[in-house]
């Protein structure tokens, strides 16, 4: 996977042995010629940096790592029987990078690091789960890293789930929530005809639990906190709407809605699936935030 930059630092370790020797044999210690003026320090030449996928605040994403880490989500997605373009799989992968980097950056400057011989405890604890230093060193070879990319691998990725989980832990256990219940139609002419209907006075239970409707479930929705529905005019009209109040038609991609609030709560618990949507808009919202405030630069 390193293949380049350990070449770079074999060369430049054969480059320096090389200069050195020249220097001794040139002058010599016994007939070195004293110079008239002072000779100027050579400046020693800048090493050639490896070829970068990307740089985030500084820190490089080589192209090596950028390379295999693609190779390994392509195999991924091969063995879920999952077909990704070229150009979606490069760019997945390349945000996901971004992003573990950011995330590292970030606990880094909130105070945590790993130091060696904590992650050296970490490599043995897995090392221990997979059955041995030998499988370890199996797993690591068969998934395309070396000992040094999987080390800065690992390192990284337990930085980035420390952020991750401290911007988690931060998302309230409640708040503020409707609870809904909708009739849904998957034309727009029988939802303007239930809407008439309510107009007229019919009873939304009964409409949204006819067998032409939601006879099962009644159109339930439950209890909704906001940025949980997938419909962001569903959402504006939940929270919108007083107590007992239906909504006119609104139309998405699922079909024909009409919406009705049942209960209102400033501080309802969330449900297990609300509270883990809003942790997952919490740690992109964060970020998108970092984004913002990053200097990020693709090679091209």
């Amino acid at each position: 996977m390193f293949s380049r930059p350990r070449l770079f630092l074999t060369q430049l370790i054969l480059l320096l042995t090389l200069s050195l020797t020249a220097c001794a044999s040139f002058f010599g210690t016994s007939g070195t010629p004293t110079p008239s003026e002072p000779t100027p320090t050579p400046v020693p030449p800048t090493p050639t940096p490896p070829p970068l996928a990307a740089t985030v605040n500084g820190e490089h994403i080589t192209e090596a790592e950028y390379e295999a880490e693609l190779q390994r989500y392509r195999s991924a997605q091969q063995e879920l029987g999952r077909t990704v373009s070229d150009q979606e799989a490069r760019l997945i992968v390349l945000e996901d990078l971004i992003a573990q980097v950011l995330l590292a950056q970030g606990a880094q400057e909130a105070g945590f690091d790993l130091t060696e011989s904590a992650l050296q405890s970490r490599v043995e604890a897995l090392a221990a789960q997979v059955g041995g230093d030998a499988a370890l060193s199996g797993w690591i070879s068969d998934h395309g890293y070396t000992d040094e990319s999987f080390r800065l691998a690992l390192k990284r990725s337990v930085k980035a789930a420390w952020m991750r989980d401290k911007i988690v832990a931060d998302v309230p256990l409640a708040a503020e929530q409707v609870h809904i219940q909708q009739i849904l139609s998957y034309n727009e002419e029988d939802a303007l005809q239930v809407l008439e209907q309510l107009d007229g006075g019919a009873d939304f239970d009964e409409l949204a639990g006819s067998p032409f409707y939601d006879p099962t479930t009644r159109g339930e929705l439950g209890w909704v906190p906001r940025a949980y529905l997938l419909d962001e005019n569903i959402e504006e009209a939940a929270f919108s709407l007083e107590v007992g109040a239906y909504s006119s038609v609104i139309e998405t991609p699922a079909g024909f809605h009409i919406i009705k609030v049942l209960e209102r709560d400033p501080e309802h618990p969330l449900s297990p699936d609300a509270l883990l949507t809003l942790q997952e808009k919490a740690v992109r919202d964060w970020l998108l935030q970092q984004r913002e405030q990053s200097d990020i630069d693709l090679t091209p």
